[in-house]
This record gives structure tokens, sequence and C-alpha cells, in this order.
């Protein structure tokens, strides 16, 4: 089986084939059951509140000293781990602990009466040296190494620190007192010999500060009168310098000016080349491909009315050539007609003409009729003796008729009475069926 532990841990493994056993610090490690044993033990540090009551110092003076101690077993050291695995193997961190302690609190205390309070009180760097070297040296053996100690609290039940400390405070004070006085003289002194230097550097002051007056005004009125040539020159200096400055700057205007026209005329001319691309691009490009969209949609048309009018054309000219063919069909039919009917008025003379009239004679009741036909209302007023409706109307188309014979006689001085046996002949014969 395979077994792991973490940093903070050790593994020991014995038995079969693990002579001396195998000690892993961190890691995993392979162990057969029943015949091999693992053993695990803490690598964690230890925090030790070191304590020794009332221990008497090299001078007799009981005192209790507090240490803090931070230790931990060597996992990276094999013989360290070795002697702690041979010392606590089997032990929890807190019994590991109380044996640390009291070897440490052990140490602690021989160091203690070996040194005076003062010694242990002025200096606890030196006591908490000597504490961590005397106690690694001797933990070293048990696989334990001290990471730190440091000296936390030193007190005693006697006040012996307390008077220490009174006396001491006693003697800062004299020297303060005296200190005072001596500074107080040494000032009063110093104010003394002050006051004399002053009043005599007042003097001497005044005299430095009156001839100082003296050449200050000399030499300011020498000053001034250069100040002002000075002043004037520059005066003149900086309006002729002005002049130029401002020649230059209106000369850099023009320029400025000249450069800005022609950057508009550059951005002119490039607004023009865009619009006339612009206006290529929206107006002409289209335009053009309109003109020949509708010239393509004319010529198609063209084309298409070309080609209904040749349809048309023929159709007419067959159309044409067909009643073409009827009408010289039926003029051959009526001329042969016509022939026959000729052949036959020549022959029969009055009885063809009787059997025309003959014919015609329904299409003159209808005309004589048609006045009749299309009046909307017709008002009939009867004297009496006569007959009213429709049959008034039909007898009066009858009178009409009656009244034919009489006109035609005297339009063709043909008597339709007379002829009225050649007209029972006359229509068999235009019908080609018999002869006369």
């Amino acid at each position: 089986m395979f077994y792991t532990c973490g940093p903070n841990e050790a593994m020991v493994v014995s038995g079969f084939c693990r002579s001396p056993p195998l000690m892993i610090a961190g890691g995993r490690v392979f162990v057969v059951p029943c015949i091999q044993q693992i053993q695990r033990i803490s690598l964690n540090t230890l925090t030790l509140n070191v304590k020794s009551d009332k221990v008497y110092t090299r001078h007799g003076v009981p005192i209790s000293v507090t240490g803090i101690a931070q230790m931990k077993i060597q996992g990276q050291n094999k013989e360290m781990l070795a002697a702690a695995c041979q010392m606590f193997m089997g032990k929890s961190e807190g019994e590991i602990a109380q044996i640390a302690l009291e070897t440490l609190e052990g140490h602690q205390r021989a160091i203690i009466a070996h040194l005076t309070v003062e010694e242990i009180y002025k200096d606890r760097k030196k006591f908490s040296e000597q504490v961590f070297k005397v106690a690694s040296s001797d933990l070293v053996n048990m696989g334990i190494s001290v990471v730190s100690y440091t000296l936390k609290d030193v007190h005693d039940d006697q006040d012996y620190l307390h008077s220490l400390g009174k006396a001491r405070t006693a003697q800062v004070q004299k020297d303060a007192r005296i200190g005072e006085a001596q500074n107080k003289r040494d000032a009063v002194i110093r104010e003394a010999h002050a006051m004399q230097e002053k009043v005599s550097a007042q003097y001497l002051n005044e005299i430095e500060m009156a001839k100082a007056q003296r050449d200050y005004e000399l030499k300011k009125a020498a000053y001034d009168i250069e100040v002002n040539t000075k002043k004037a020159e520059s005066e003149m200096a900086y309006q002729l310098q002005a002049a130029k400055t401002k020649q230059r700057i209106e000369e850099e205007k023009m320029q400025v000016q000249v450069v800005e026209r022609a950057q508009q005329i550059m951005l002119q001319e490039q607004e023009i080349i865009r619009k006339e691309k612009e206006l290529e691009a929206k107006v002409r490009k289209p335009a053009e491909a309109e003109r020949y969209r509708l010239e393509k949609l004319a010529e198609a048309e063209r084309l298409q009315l070309i080609m209904e009018a040749e349809a048309e054309a023929e159709s007419i000219r067959v159309k044409g050539e067909a009643e073409a063919f009827a009408v010289e069909a039926k003029g051959k039919a009526d001329a042969e007609q016509m022939s026959k009917k000729a052949e036959a008025f020549k022959e029969y003379k009055e009885g063809a003409m009787v059997d025309m009239l003959l014919e015609k004679l329904p299409l003159m009741a209808e005309e004589i009729s048609k006045p009749l036909s299309a009046a909307q209302k017709v008002t009939m007023v009867s004297s009496g003796g006569s007959e009213v409706g429709a049959a008034k109307l039909t007898g009066e188309v009858l009178d009409i008729m009656t009244r034919l014979p009489e006109a035609v006689e005297r339009l063709t001085g043909v008597s339709i009475s007379q002829s009225s046996s050649a007209a029972m002949c006359i229509r068999p014969v235009s019908l080609g069926v018999c002869e006369p």
C-alpha cells in the first residue's frame, strides 16, 4: 500500500527489508502489510512558555523569569530525525513539548543562577543568547532544534528591581537639579556678556549703517545716472526691436495668409474635383444608365412593335387573301347568278322585274313600319266607325302596300297584276330548277 504525508510530518517504515528503518519527511512510501510497519511523527513548530519562578541569582536575590521559545523536530537532517524518532516515536505533540519545556527550563534556571539581577535586567539580549546557546546544544541530541528564544518578563517579589529603579531615579533627579542650577548660572553670565556685546555691536552697527547710508547715496546717484542712461538706451532698443518684431510678425502673417489662401485654393480645387466625381457618380452615371436602359427598352419595344406589325401584316395578308378568295368566290357566284338573272330578265323582261319587286316587298314593308316601331308612344283617336289598336296600324301599313303596284306601274309601265302568270315561273328559273 502507498502512504503519503505532508511537509509537516515524517513517516518511519520498519520491518522486513527495512533495517535500519526508512524515514520519509513529506513524501510517499510503499509499505507491505503484515511484514512492515509505518509510524508517523509530527514536524510542527512548538511554542513553549518557559517560566522560572523565584530562582536565586548569583547574589542570592530571588527573581522570576519568563521566556518564549520556538522549537521543532528537524526533518531535513537525517541524524536529528533518527534521534527524534528514537526519543519521541509514539508520543504526542503535547508530550514532546513537555519534555522540551522541562529541559529548556532547567537550562534557563542554571543560567539565572550564574548571573546577577542587574546583568539579566540590563542586558536581556545577552541572557537570551546564553539560554539559546546552551539549550540548543542539549536539545540537538534529542533531534530538536531551537528556532528562537526571547526573554519576555523579569520580576521579583522583594521589590529589588523597584529599589534599583528608585536609586537610579534619585541619582538622575540629583544630576538634573545640579545641571539645572549650573545652566541657570551660565545663562545669567552669558546673558550679561551678550547684553554688553549687544550694546557695543549696536553702536558699531549704527556707525556702519551711517557709512553705508552715505556710500549708498553716493553710489545710488551714480547708479541712477547709469541706470537712466541704460534705461533710455534699452527703451530705444526695445522700441526698435518691437518695430522689427512687429514688421517680422506682419510678414509672417502675410506668409501665413498666402499659405492659407493657397491651402484654400487647393481645398476648393479638391472640392470641385470631389463634386465633379460625386456628380458623375450620382447624376451622370445614373443618367447614362437610365438612358441606356431606356434605349434598350425602346429598342425592345421597337422590335416588339415591328414583330407585332409584321405579325399583324401577315395576319392581314392572310385574312385579305381569305377575304379576297371569299369575295372572288362570292363575286363569281353573284356574277353567275346575275348572269342568269340577266338572261332571265332578257328573256322574260316584265316578269323578271315583277319577281324582283315581289322579293323587295318585305323590305319595303319593313321600312314603312320602321317609324311606327321606333315610336315610344302612339295615341289613337277613334271616330266611332273604324277599328282601333293594332288592327288599325296593320291596316294602314297594308293600305300603303296596296298602293305600291300603282306606283310601280307609273314608274316602270309594268302592271304587276298582268304579269302574275309570268311571275309564277320566274322564281324557279332564277333558282335553276325548271325551264319556262
